[in-house]
């Protein structure tokens, strides 16, 4: 957190460098009164790790952004393993593809079915419990089935090579009872397949009761005819009661979907399994690189200074805060510092697994209520924040208010008149983002897909007469665990058209609109009243 004094962020005296360290001692400025440094619960958000950037940039064309800025990147703890929930249908495929992925990815494959007959093969008191309830043509109890995972889990081989979680959990009350114990994989793969291949596969199915080996009349059919002979249909694979199964398949995927919604991916499974393992293994090798994202620090690159060179050499290279804000319009160069410095925030409290989230910056051309607010600076933020989120394989719909009210009360607040057309016709890059991982939307509860990823609403606001939290509750609620990320949001009770303050649920629309914590926050001190000249910042 930085309460800043900052020498003249606005006039012609000032240093070379267009950047100013608030921590610099030449301010000839009073100092912010205490009063008005930020509550502490920014700091944890954005001040999770320190990074320092040499302004050197090399002309290497080869090399890392890191080093191209006179930075290395070291891995700061050692790297958390890959852990991993599969669920598929019957039939779908879920047993082969959890053999390809332990045998690429080396992680400990957990299944229930397994722990449950080895638990009452070894007479434990678990398993002798659990064997209780199966001679009795009963369930066996979601606590005696968590208390097995979970024992498994704390195997030390599971903690070092990561685990794969196999048709678990199965129901609302095991998945919560896991995040109750802090145990959430990072990916979520669903196997999708067709009911009606499904229950082909399934009928088709044949069992060898010589050697156990499942085949298949047409998909996988026996090496002999000596083996076809002796083959054997399971009892379990009658049309009736795969159609059953199926039904509490979906019953039982629908109930859970909720906890895992902002990690799941689905897998097309009706194709062969060389293709659906190959979606698959992109899926989870983009996972374990974000992961390795997540504990890397950047360091600068003069390894032989002693620690307290280093902090001093850090302090030193840091560019600070721009300078010359009331410059406008802004240079590129100060708003690209910002767009960088949000993204970065973002970006780690996403990482954090914070799924309510806004950014409140400022800056006089974000700031409406000055005349030399610019909508285009706005967008570039927006369109920044989605594709970096786009490149990592996130699907991301960035969203903007339509029109609200009806008859001669329609319209929609100034700010955001015509940005749902700016963002159509922006420059989206040369891969086609747009209409791909980036989508354009408004909203509301229906603009969820559930392909979506995560949300950026575009400065959402009340507008007199008219009310935005109903339709954001809405949404946030059809978005579950997925991220949303407000920009410059404006949410405070305004008059009805009536020029009467709305106080029908106003307590529960204030305590909606407190909901979203602060992942950026940066504003401009001026002295009371005023907008020039300015005094400090708070970051």
């Amino acid at each position: 957190m930085l309460p800043a004094s900052l020498s003249s962020l606005h006039s012609t005296n000032v240093r070379t460098s267009p950047y100013l360290s608030p921590l610099s001692s030449s301010s000839s400025l009073p100092s912010p009164s205490p009063s008005l440094s930020l509550a502490p619960s920014f700091s944890h958000l954005h001040h999770r790790r320190l990074v320092s950037f040499n302004t050197v940039r090399g002309n290497n064309p080869l090399a890392t952004k890191a080093e191209r800025r006179g930075l290395s990147v070291t891995c700061a703890s050692t790297c958390e393993p890959l852990k991993v929930m599969i669920s598929g249908a019957p039939a779908s495929g879920k047993g082969t593809q959890c053999e390809l992925i332990v045998q690429k990815f080396g992680l400990v494959h957990i299944s229930t079915g397994d722990l449950l007959r080895a638990e009452v093969s070894t007479g434990s008191e678990i398993g002798n419990k659990a064997k209780e309830f199966m001679n009795a043509g009963q369930l066996v109890p979601d606590e005696i089935v968590t208390a097995m995972v979970t024992a498994r889990l704390s195997h030390e081989d599971a903690k070092t090579k990561g685990w794969l979680l196999d048709g678990y959990p199965r129901s609302f009350a095991q998945a919560q009872s896991l995040e109750n114990l802090k145990i959430r994989p990072d990916v979520y793969v669903v196997l999708d397949v067709p009911d009606e291949i499904l229950i082909d596969r399934c009928v088709g199915r044949r069992l060898d009761p010589e050697t156990g080996k499942i085949y298949h009349l047409t998909n996988f059919p026996p090496e002999t005819e000596e083996i076809k002979a002796r083959l054997v249909p399971r009892p379990d694979d009658t049309e009736e009661k795969v159609k059953s199964r199926l039904e509490i398949y979906k019953q039982n995927a629908k109930a859970i979907l909720s906890t895992y919604a902002n990690i799941t991916k689905k897998i097309d499974g009706n194709r062969p399994k060389e293709m659906v393992f190959a979606d698959i293994e992109s899926l989870l090798s983009q996972a374990k690189r974000e992961k390795m994202k997540k504990t890397t620090a950047v360091k600068p690159v003069h390894e032989h200074k002693s620690q307290s060179n280093q902090a001093s050499s850090s302090q030193d290279n840091w560019k600070g805060i721009p300078t010359r804000l009331n410059n406008i319009p802004h240079s590129r160069e100060i708003r690209n510092y910002f767009y960088d410095d949000v993204l970065q925030a973002t970006q780690r409290a996403v990482n954090d697994g914070r799924t309510r989230l806004k950014v409140e910056i400022n800056i006089p051309e974000l700031n409406p209520e000055m005349d030399v607010y610019r909508i285009g600076t706005l967008m570039e933020l927006v369109r920044v924040i989605a594709l970096s989120f786009a490149d990592d394989g996130k699907r991301v719909k960035v969203c903007v208010q339509g029109s609200m009210g009806e008859g001669a009360l329609a319209g929609m607040p100034l700010q955001l008149a015509g940005t749902r057309r700016i963002l159509e016709f922006m420059d989206w890059g040369d891969y086609g983002a747009k209409g791909t991982f980036v989508e354009i939307g408004s909203i509301g509860a229906n603009e969820v897909d559930e392909q979506d990823d995560m949300f950026i609403l575009v400065a959402p606001q009340n507008a007199v007469g008219n009310c935005i939290i109903d339709d954001m509750k809405a949404m946030t609620d059809a978005a579950g665990t997925r991220p949303v990320i407000l920009i410059n949001p404006r949410l405070k009770d305004l008059p009805g058209s009536s020029g009467i303050m709305q106080t029908m649920g106003r307590d529960k629309r204030l305590e909606y609109a407190a909901s979203f914590e602060n992942c950026y926050f940066f504003r401009l001190l001026y002295y009371a009243g005023t907008q020039y000249p300015i005094m400090g910042a708070l970051r």
